[in-house]
């Protein structure tokens, strides 16, 4: 099932801000923002891999006056931080990823939370479920090729199944004894839910059996079903699999509406991205002039992604030294702007989105010295 494409055309809107809280405005309760934050962009989109979520949270109640945006959390954008007395950080990629086995002065990253919780301001971080969204990071990224459609790359699935259960179990009972003891055993099994239906094969009246049921609760009834070489012959297991989510998933497959020259894609990106550089691998038989028509990308880290992707272009932060030599060897360009070079600028878009989202009762604001750690010298 692929998802239908989204028709992306590049606008410039000017706004401007200031960096000054403005304390007119309202406020909210830290429980009541973190669920707006949710509606915003749900975090079971997030990958099961990710640590997302709230992850410093003052002691209770806590009340939020000012958001502070910003890609990374390090030490330098904490002090900004506090200098400006914020309430709630929303760092894009989490600070507590491995688990902490203590919280002291040895390490920048137990400092952070030292001095998040001693100033009360909570951390949350959102990343990977950023990126799926269908408002975030890639498709923020991919505003900057030109006209396109675009659609994920690997859509995401809604994060509850659409019947009870993971796994359907379907089998044919003859008679009506047989039918009372088995839908009387089943019923026992937790986690089972059963329904029954009249089927005629080979002009012979039958019961069709259809269990919904948990993976654990499958067991249970593949062992009482095996009793029965009757049933069990004739046994049917299904996996129920949860429905794609439109325009919702990791990394974008973008098919421009014109070709433009592999330069001018080039100059495009560097323009969204505000960047003088980036780094370029040229697909074995290509050059500058060469036509890109269809662009994979994935902000931040797109090997996995974007692995196998049929394009003429992949578009992403970093990939590793042999992901590049593969691509290229199959005649795809490779262009890599390091890894937040591809998200940072989207905290612009998400200052105002959120703002409109939560009728701006409290004030947002972006890092001022948030930056990629690595420069061109």
């Amino acid at each position: 099932m692929l998802s239908s494409p989204v028709r992306l055309i590049p606008r410039t809107i000017r706004l401007v801000h200031s960096p000054i809280c403005n304390f007119s405005r309202s406020f909210m309760d830290l429980k009541v923002l973190l669920s707006s934050l949710n509606d915003f962009a749900s975090l079971s989109l997030a990958e099961s891999w990710d640590n997302v979520g709230l992850l410093v949270e003052p002691s209770p109640p806590h009340t939020v006056h000012t958001l502070f945006l910003t890609n990374d959390l390090t030490e330098e954008v904490m002090e900004e931080a506090l200098q400006k007395k914020v309430d709630l950080i929303l760092s894009y990629h989490p600070p507590i990823f491995r688990p902490l086995k203590h919280i002291t002065w040895k390490t920048w990253k137990e400092r952070l939370v030292i001095r998040a919780l001693e100033n009360r301001v909570g951390i949350y971080s959102p990343h990977t479920a950023y990126d799926a969204a269908p408002q975030g990071v890639n498709s923020w990224l991919a505003k900057g090729l030109g006209v396109c459609t675009s659609r994920p790359i690997h859509p995401s699935k809604a994060p509850n199944y659409p019947t009870a259960g993971t796994h359907r179990v379907e089998f044919s009972v003859n008679c009506t004894e047989d039918l009372d003891k088995v839908i009387s055993a089943v019923k026992e099994i937790a986690d089972v839910s059963v329904t029954s239906f009249s089927t005629r094969t080979d002009d012979e009246e039958q019961t069709r059996i259809s269990l919904n049921c948990s993976q654990e609760a499958l067991i249970q009834v593949v062992a009482f079903l095996s009793q029965s070489r009757q049933f069990y012959q004739k046994t049917e297991i299904l996996s129920l699999e949860k429905p794609l989510l439109l325009h919702t998933g990791m990394g974008r497959l973008c098919t421009l509406d014109e070709s433009v020259s592999l330069a001018t894609m080039i100059e495009r990106i560097k323009r969204h991205l505000k960047l003088s550089h980036v780094r370029l691998a040229l697909g074995v038989g290509r050059t500058l002039e060469s036509p890109v028509k269809v662009v994979a990308l994935c902000a931040g880290s797109g090997s996995t992604v974007l692995q196998g992707r049929e394009a003429d272009l992949y578009l992403t932060g970093e990939m590793s030294h042999h992901d590049v030599l593969d691509a290229a060897s199959q005649g795809i360009n490779v262009i890599l702007c390091e890894h937040s070079n591809t998200e940072r600028g989207f905290l612009s878009d998400l200052r105002d989105m959120l703002g409109a989202h939560l009728e701006n009762k409290i004030n947002i604001i972006l890092s001022e010295t948030d930056r990629d750690p690595l420069h061109v010298v």
